[in-house]
This record gives C-alpha cells, sequence and structure tokens, in this order.
C-alpha cells in the first residue's frame, strides 16, 4: 500500500500507470471481454479524459484561452451522451500519450544558477588597522584591503597593490592560462589565485562584483528566452470552428446526431497533437547515438532557425590545454632537445600548467626519465629557477630574466614576437646567466574543427568566434579555421550583448561553449550547446544541447537533424489534416460511426508516429 501511494505520488510514474491501465480497458472494452457490467473504456474516461477536460475549462474560464483539449472535451462529452463509450476512452488516451510525450521533451528546471552562488566565496581576508581578520565575504567594503593567499578563490572585485602571482580566471574569461598578475592590476571575483600572496584593494563588492553581475545576467537570459506553443494549440481555435461548424450542419441537414458525433471525433487533432513531440522524440533518439544529449524539448525546432553559430575557442574549439609547439636553441652548444631536457628538469616540481606541459612534452614520446633539479624555486608571476647537473636554469618569462639582469638578444626577442603573433605564450630559458632560448606553447586547434566550420558554412551558416583571449591567439585559431568574424577579449556580458545585438537584427544565434563565463551567452543565445565532457557543470546546466564527448564534428549532423525533423513534423501535419478532413467526409455521408470513425482516426497518429520513427536512424546521404 505504501508502495502503491509512493508511486503516486511520482507524477511521471503516476502518468505511466494510468496509461498503462487505459490501455488495458479499451482493449478489454473493444473486444468485450467476460461481458463486464460497465464498459472498460470508462477507465480511460475516468484516467484520461478528465484530466482533458478540466484543463480545458480551466484555461476557457481563467485565460479565455482556447487549445485543442477544448475539441477533445466536446467530442468526449459528446460520445459518452450518445453512449459511444469506446469512442470516447480511445480519444483520451491518444491524447493522453501526446501530452506525455510533450511533458518528456519539455524544458525542466535547472540548477546552474545556484552552482554559481556556489562559487562566490563566503570569508575574506581583511587587513583592518594593521591587523588581519576573516570577515563574511558580504561585509567586504569598497576601499578595503584584503590578503588573498595561494590557492584562495577572489572574493570581490579590485586591484593589486603588492605581491606577484598567477591568476586562474577561466571562470570570466575562459582564457586556458592563468595569467601573471603584479602590482596595479585588476582581479575578478570568483577567480583563483594559484601560487603567490598578495593584498589588493577592493573595487566592487556584493552585487556589483563580477561574478554576481554573471549571476543576474544568466538569470535575465533564462527569463528571456520563449518557450515555443505546440501546433496544435496554435491553431485550436480554427480546428474547435470548422469541427463544430461541420458537425452542426450535419446534424441540421441530415437529423442524425451520431454522425455529428462522429465528424468531432474524428476531427480531434490527436494526430496533430503527435505530430510534433513524436518527431522531436525521434529526433532526440537520433541526437543520442551521435553523443548529442537535447535537454531541451523545443531546443531541435529553434534549432532550425539558426542564422549564426558563435564559439568559444579555449575547450571548444581547442583542447583547452597548452602544449609545446616549438623549442627554439639560440646556443651552438646546445640542441633544441638539449634545452628541451633542461627546461623540463627545472620545470619537474613546478605546478603551473605551463611547466607541467613542457615536462608532459618532454616525456610523450618514450617516457623518458628526467634528473631532478636542486635548489627548486618557483617565482610567483615570473617562472622557476633550479639547478639541474650543476647547471643554474631560469625558465620562464622575460622579467624573471630582467630580474637576474640577464638580456635577451635581439634574435631571440623577435622569434618570440613572431610566435607571439601565432598566439603562443613563450617561455624563456637562460643557462649558466645566459639566454640560450625558448620554447613556444599554445592552446591546440581540435582536429575535427576546420571541417565542422566549413560543413557549417555550407549550411548557410555562418560562423563567429567570441572569446576572452587576446587579439593574436585569436586571430591564428580564426584563420585556421576559417572563421572570419571574430570578437576579442569577451567578458561574459560582452559575449551576451554580441549575441543580442546579432539576433534584435532577425539573425537567430546558437552558441557554442565549455566555460563557466560562457554560461550567460548559452542562456541567451536562442540555441545553446555546451561541451559536456571538459565543460562545467554551470555550462551544461545554462545549455539546451550537450555535446556528451566534446565531439564538436556532430555539430553539422544536429543541424541537419533539425531541418529534417522540422519537415517530417510539416509531413506529420499534412497527413493528419488530409486524413481528417477525408474521414470529416464519409462521416458526413453516414459511412463511418463514432467507433470506426475513432479507429479510422487512430490510424492517423499511427501513421505519423510510424512517419516520425524514421527519424531514428536517419542521417546524411553521404555521411
Amino acid at each position: 500500500m505504501m508502495h502503491l501511494i509512493k508511486l503516486l505520488k511520482d507524477g511521471e510514474k503516476r502518468t505511466l500507470l494510468f496509461l498503462a491501465i487505459s490501455f488495458i480497458s479499451l482493449v478489454i472494452s473493444f473486444f468485450n471481454f467476460r461481458n463486464l457490467p460497465v464498459d472498460a473504456a470508462w477507465a480511460a474516461i475516468l484516467l484520461c479524459g478528465i484530466p482533458i477536460i478540466k484543463g480545458a475549462i480551466i484555461g476557457l474560464i481563467t485565460e479565455f484561452d482556447i487549445k485543442a483539449d477544448v475539441l477533445v472535451s466536446i467530442a468526449l462529452i459528446a460520445s459518452v451522451i450518445i453512449g459511444e463509450i469506446f469512442a470516447a476512452g480511445e480519444v483520451a488516451f491518444i491524447m493522453a500519450v501526446g501530452a506525455y510525450l510533450e511533458e518528456r521533451t519539455v524544458a525542466k528546471a535547472r540548477e546552474g544558477i545556484e552552482k554559481l552562488v556556489h562559487l562566490t566565496p563566503t570569508t575574506a581576508r581583511v587587513i583592518r588597522n594593521g591587523e588581519e581578520t576573516i570577515v563574511p565575504a558580504e561585509q567586504v567594503q569598497v576601499d578595503d584591503i584584503l590578503r588573498v593567499l595561494a590557492g584562495e578563490t577572489i572574493a570581490v572585485d579590485g586591484i593589486i597593490v603588492s605581491g606577484q602571482t598567477s591568476v586562474n580566471q577561466s571562470v570570466m574569461t575562459g582564457e586556458s592560462l592563468p595569467v601573471d598578475k603584479s602590482a596595479g592590476d585588476e582581479v575578478f571575483s570568483g577567480t583563483v589565485n594559484q601560487f603567490g600572496t598578495f593584498d589588493m584593494k577592493a573595487s566592487k563588492v556584493g552585487e556589483n562584483s563580477s561574478l554576481q553581475r554573471m549571476i543576474r545576467l544568466v538569470q535575465s537570459a533564462d527569463a528571456g528566452k520563449a518557450n515555443i506553443v505546440g501546433i496544435a494549440d496554435r491553431w485550436a481555435t480554427w480546428i474547435v470552428v470548422i469541427a463544430l461548424t461541420f458537425a452542426a450542419a450535419t446534424w441540421f441537414i441530415t437529423g442524425e446526431v451520431i454522425r455529428a458525433v462522429t465528424i468531432l471525433v474524428v476531427f480531434c487533432p490527436c494526430a496533430l497533437v503527435l505530430a510534433t513531440p513524436t518527431a522531436i522524440m525521434a529526433g532526440i533518439g537520433n541526437a543520442t547515438k551521435f553523443g548529442i544529449l537535447i535537454r531541451e524539448g523545443d531546443a531541435l525546432e529553434r534549432l532550425s532557425l539558426i542564422k549564426r553559430i558563435a564559439f568559444d575557442k579555449t575547450g571548444t574549439l581547442t583542447h583547452g590545454k597548452p602544449d609545446v609547439t616549438a623549442v627554439e636553441s639560440f646556443d651552438s652548444s646546445l640542441t633544441a632537445d638539449d634545452l628541451l631536457s633542461l627546461a623540463a628538469s627545472a620545470e619537474l616540481r613546478s605546478e603551473h600548467p605551463l611547466g607541467k606541459a613542457i615536462v608532459a612534452h618532454y616525456k610523450a614520446p618514450l617516457n623518458k626519465p628526467l634528473p631532478e633539479p636542486d635548489d627548486f624555486q618557483m617565482v610567483a608571476g615570473r617562472g622557476v629557477f633550479a639547478l639541474v647537473d650543476g647547471r643554474r636554469i631560469l625558465a620562464g618569462n622575460a622579467e624573471l630574466l630582467l630580474d637576474h639582469t640577464i638580456t635577451l638578444p635581439q634574435e631571440i626577442t623577435d622569434k618570440a614576437d613572431a610566435y607571439r603573433n601565432d598566439g603562443c605564450t613563450i617561455i624563456f630559458i637562460s643557462v649558466d646567466r645566459r639566454a640560450c632560448g625558448l620554447i613556444a606553447l599554445s592552446d591546440t586547434l581540435r582536429p575535427d574543427a576546420i571541417d565542422m566550420v566549413r560543413s557549417i558554412e555550407k549550411l548557410g551558416i555562418t560562423s563567429v568566434l567570441l572569446t576572452g583571449d587576446n587579439q593574436y591567439a585569436a586571430s591564428h585559431m580564426a584563420k585556421i579555421t576559417g572563421i572570419h568574424d571574430i570578437h576579442t577579449g569577451c567578458l561574459p556580458e560582452n559575449k551576451m550583448a554580441v549575441i543580442e545585438q546579432y539576433q534584435s537584427t532577425g539573425e537567430l544565434v546558437c552558441m557554442v561553449g565549455d566555460g563557466v563565463n560562457d554560461a550567460p551567452a548559452l542562456k541567451k543565445a536562442h540555441v545553446g550547446i555546451a561541451m559536456g565532457g571538459i565543460g562545467s557543470d554551470i555550462a551544461v546546466d545554462a545549455a539546451d544541447i550537450t555535446l556528451v564527448g566534446d565531439d564538436i564534428k556532430s555539430i553539422p549532423h544536429l543541424f541537419a537533424l533539425s531541418k529534417r525533423a522540422m519537415n517530417t513534423i510539416k509531413l506529420n501535419m499534412a497527413l493528419s489534416m488530409v486524413l481528417n478532413f477525408a474521414a470529416i467526409f464519409l462521416a458526413m455521408l453516414g459511412f463511418l460511426g463514432p467507433v470506426l470513425g475513432a479507429l479510422v482516426h487512430n490510424a492517423g497518429s499511427v501513421a505519423v508516429i510510424i512517419n516520425s520513427s524514421l527519424l531514428l536512424k536517419w542521417k546524411e546521404r553521404g555521411k
């Protein structure tokens, strides 16, 4: 008994139970098993029909809104009055199935905003009157001096007044690498201090901080995205008027109420109600086979209208982590391999992503052993120092070498500038107080990115790049992929503003991103696609569609599938309307009674379901 009560409290399980009971009752009613004293189809009427009638009455009284369920209710009541219980039960069951499929494909409440809130630190270290005290983050005031230790999340926006560090600000900009910071540089709430300790002056606190602004952006963008109304409900007023007109005219001319009721039964928009959700469900099933999770029921319909697709760079078009692209030695006594070995040994104990990338690159081919460094030191925001086989190694930025009065030759700086123009980050290497070369690192392009962009362009969709990275890094990747529309240095509100600008001119945008900073843009876009493998939970929660394995080459198939699904829906509608009008003509002539009319009408629903199911195995010709 307790199990049954628990089952009935679960909305979806309760619906499935009612549908199962209704189906069995209709089978019993049709074959008239055991000569029951009461028609078994009453179970379908009570379980499936009553909610429809209730919804129609509420809609009419409270909202003066005529939806498809108004005609269904009229047909149900009329069938019951003249004693056609099976016909009434069958119509109620089909409509309930359609409603269930629609519920399965509509948007569910998401928890992304709560996850964003959890990124906000609850406390901060404030220095007042020379003493350091820990206070609740909401009590921090403008111009307060805060101390941020290595590994801590920055509580408010501000300016560094002393200290050097590297900050992971991917939560705001999406940049794949930590950004070196020193006195005078700006830092944002929600970003993470990776290495050094620094003091900062608070400039934006509470609701004015960057992270809180991003939370409000996500909320406002979500509220502005309208849900698409079901096709049957859009046309409901006309359907009701036409059905009632035909039924009344037939009754008036023939004097046979049964013909009028048959018209109401066969003209019930069951197949029309099923036209959209069955095609969408089949489309979702097809996408799943390609590693695409469609979370919003109407996302395929919206996707078919897209004119532009906006890509985040880091983690979307690229892998989102640095890799060594070049090693250059300018010392005749050292080969490039020698220089890489010395740098990798010096970086062996480093926690910096660039240092880890250098070590991984050295070990990648054969997992070669490295000599352990001596006297290892890490200088926040600069680089590392170590003794390797008795040699003094410095590996870091130009400032690190300058701090040790080591001059960079012009040929090295010229080469470094050339790599920077290609979007690379440069690590200079000094051996025994002499600049000997450099290592260039960059985020690497996904192998399918170029073909994916070309395939999307062939579908008539223009690609756009929205990134928090600098002009050099973005332009280099855009040139390789063939994207001409580029927006660099974008914070979350900038990405959102660009999308809003396009959509205000009628060009609906699909946004593809992976990071927390992409969440507002994913919400604002007509359709949001998140990278599910490496992407943040917040980006996934904000998106309508998720690429489970980060397989961007499936995006063109997704767009083609959306157009195919819309064509299937249109064909479903045409099939249902042709069959309905043919059935009406036969009912008017008296060839169809309510029961046979219900079965013929049911054939339209079956035809729609079969046509939609063809989407399950569809793929583009030649793919």
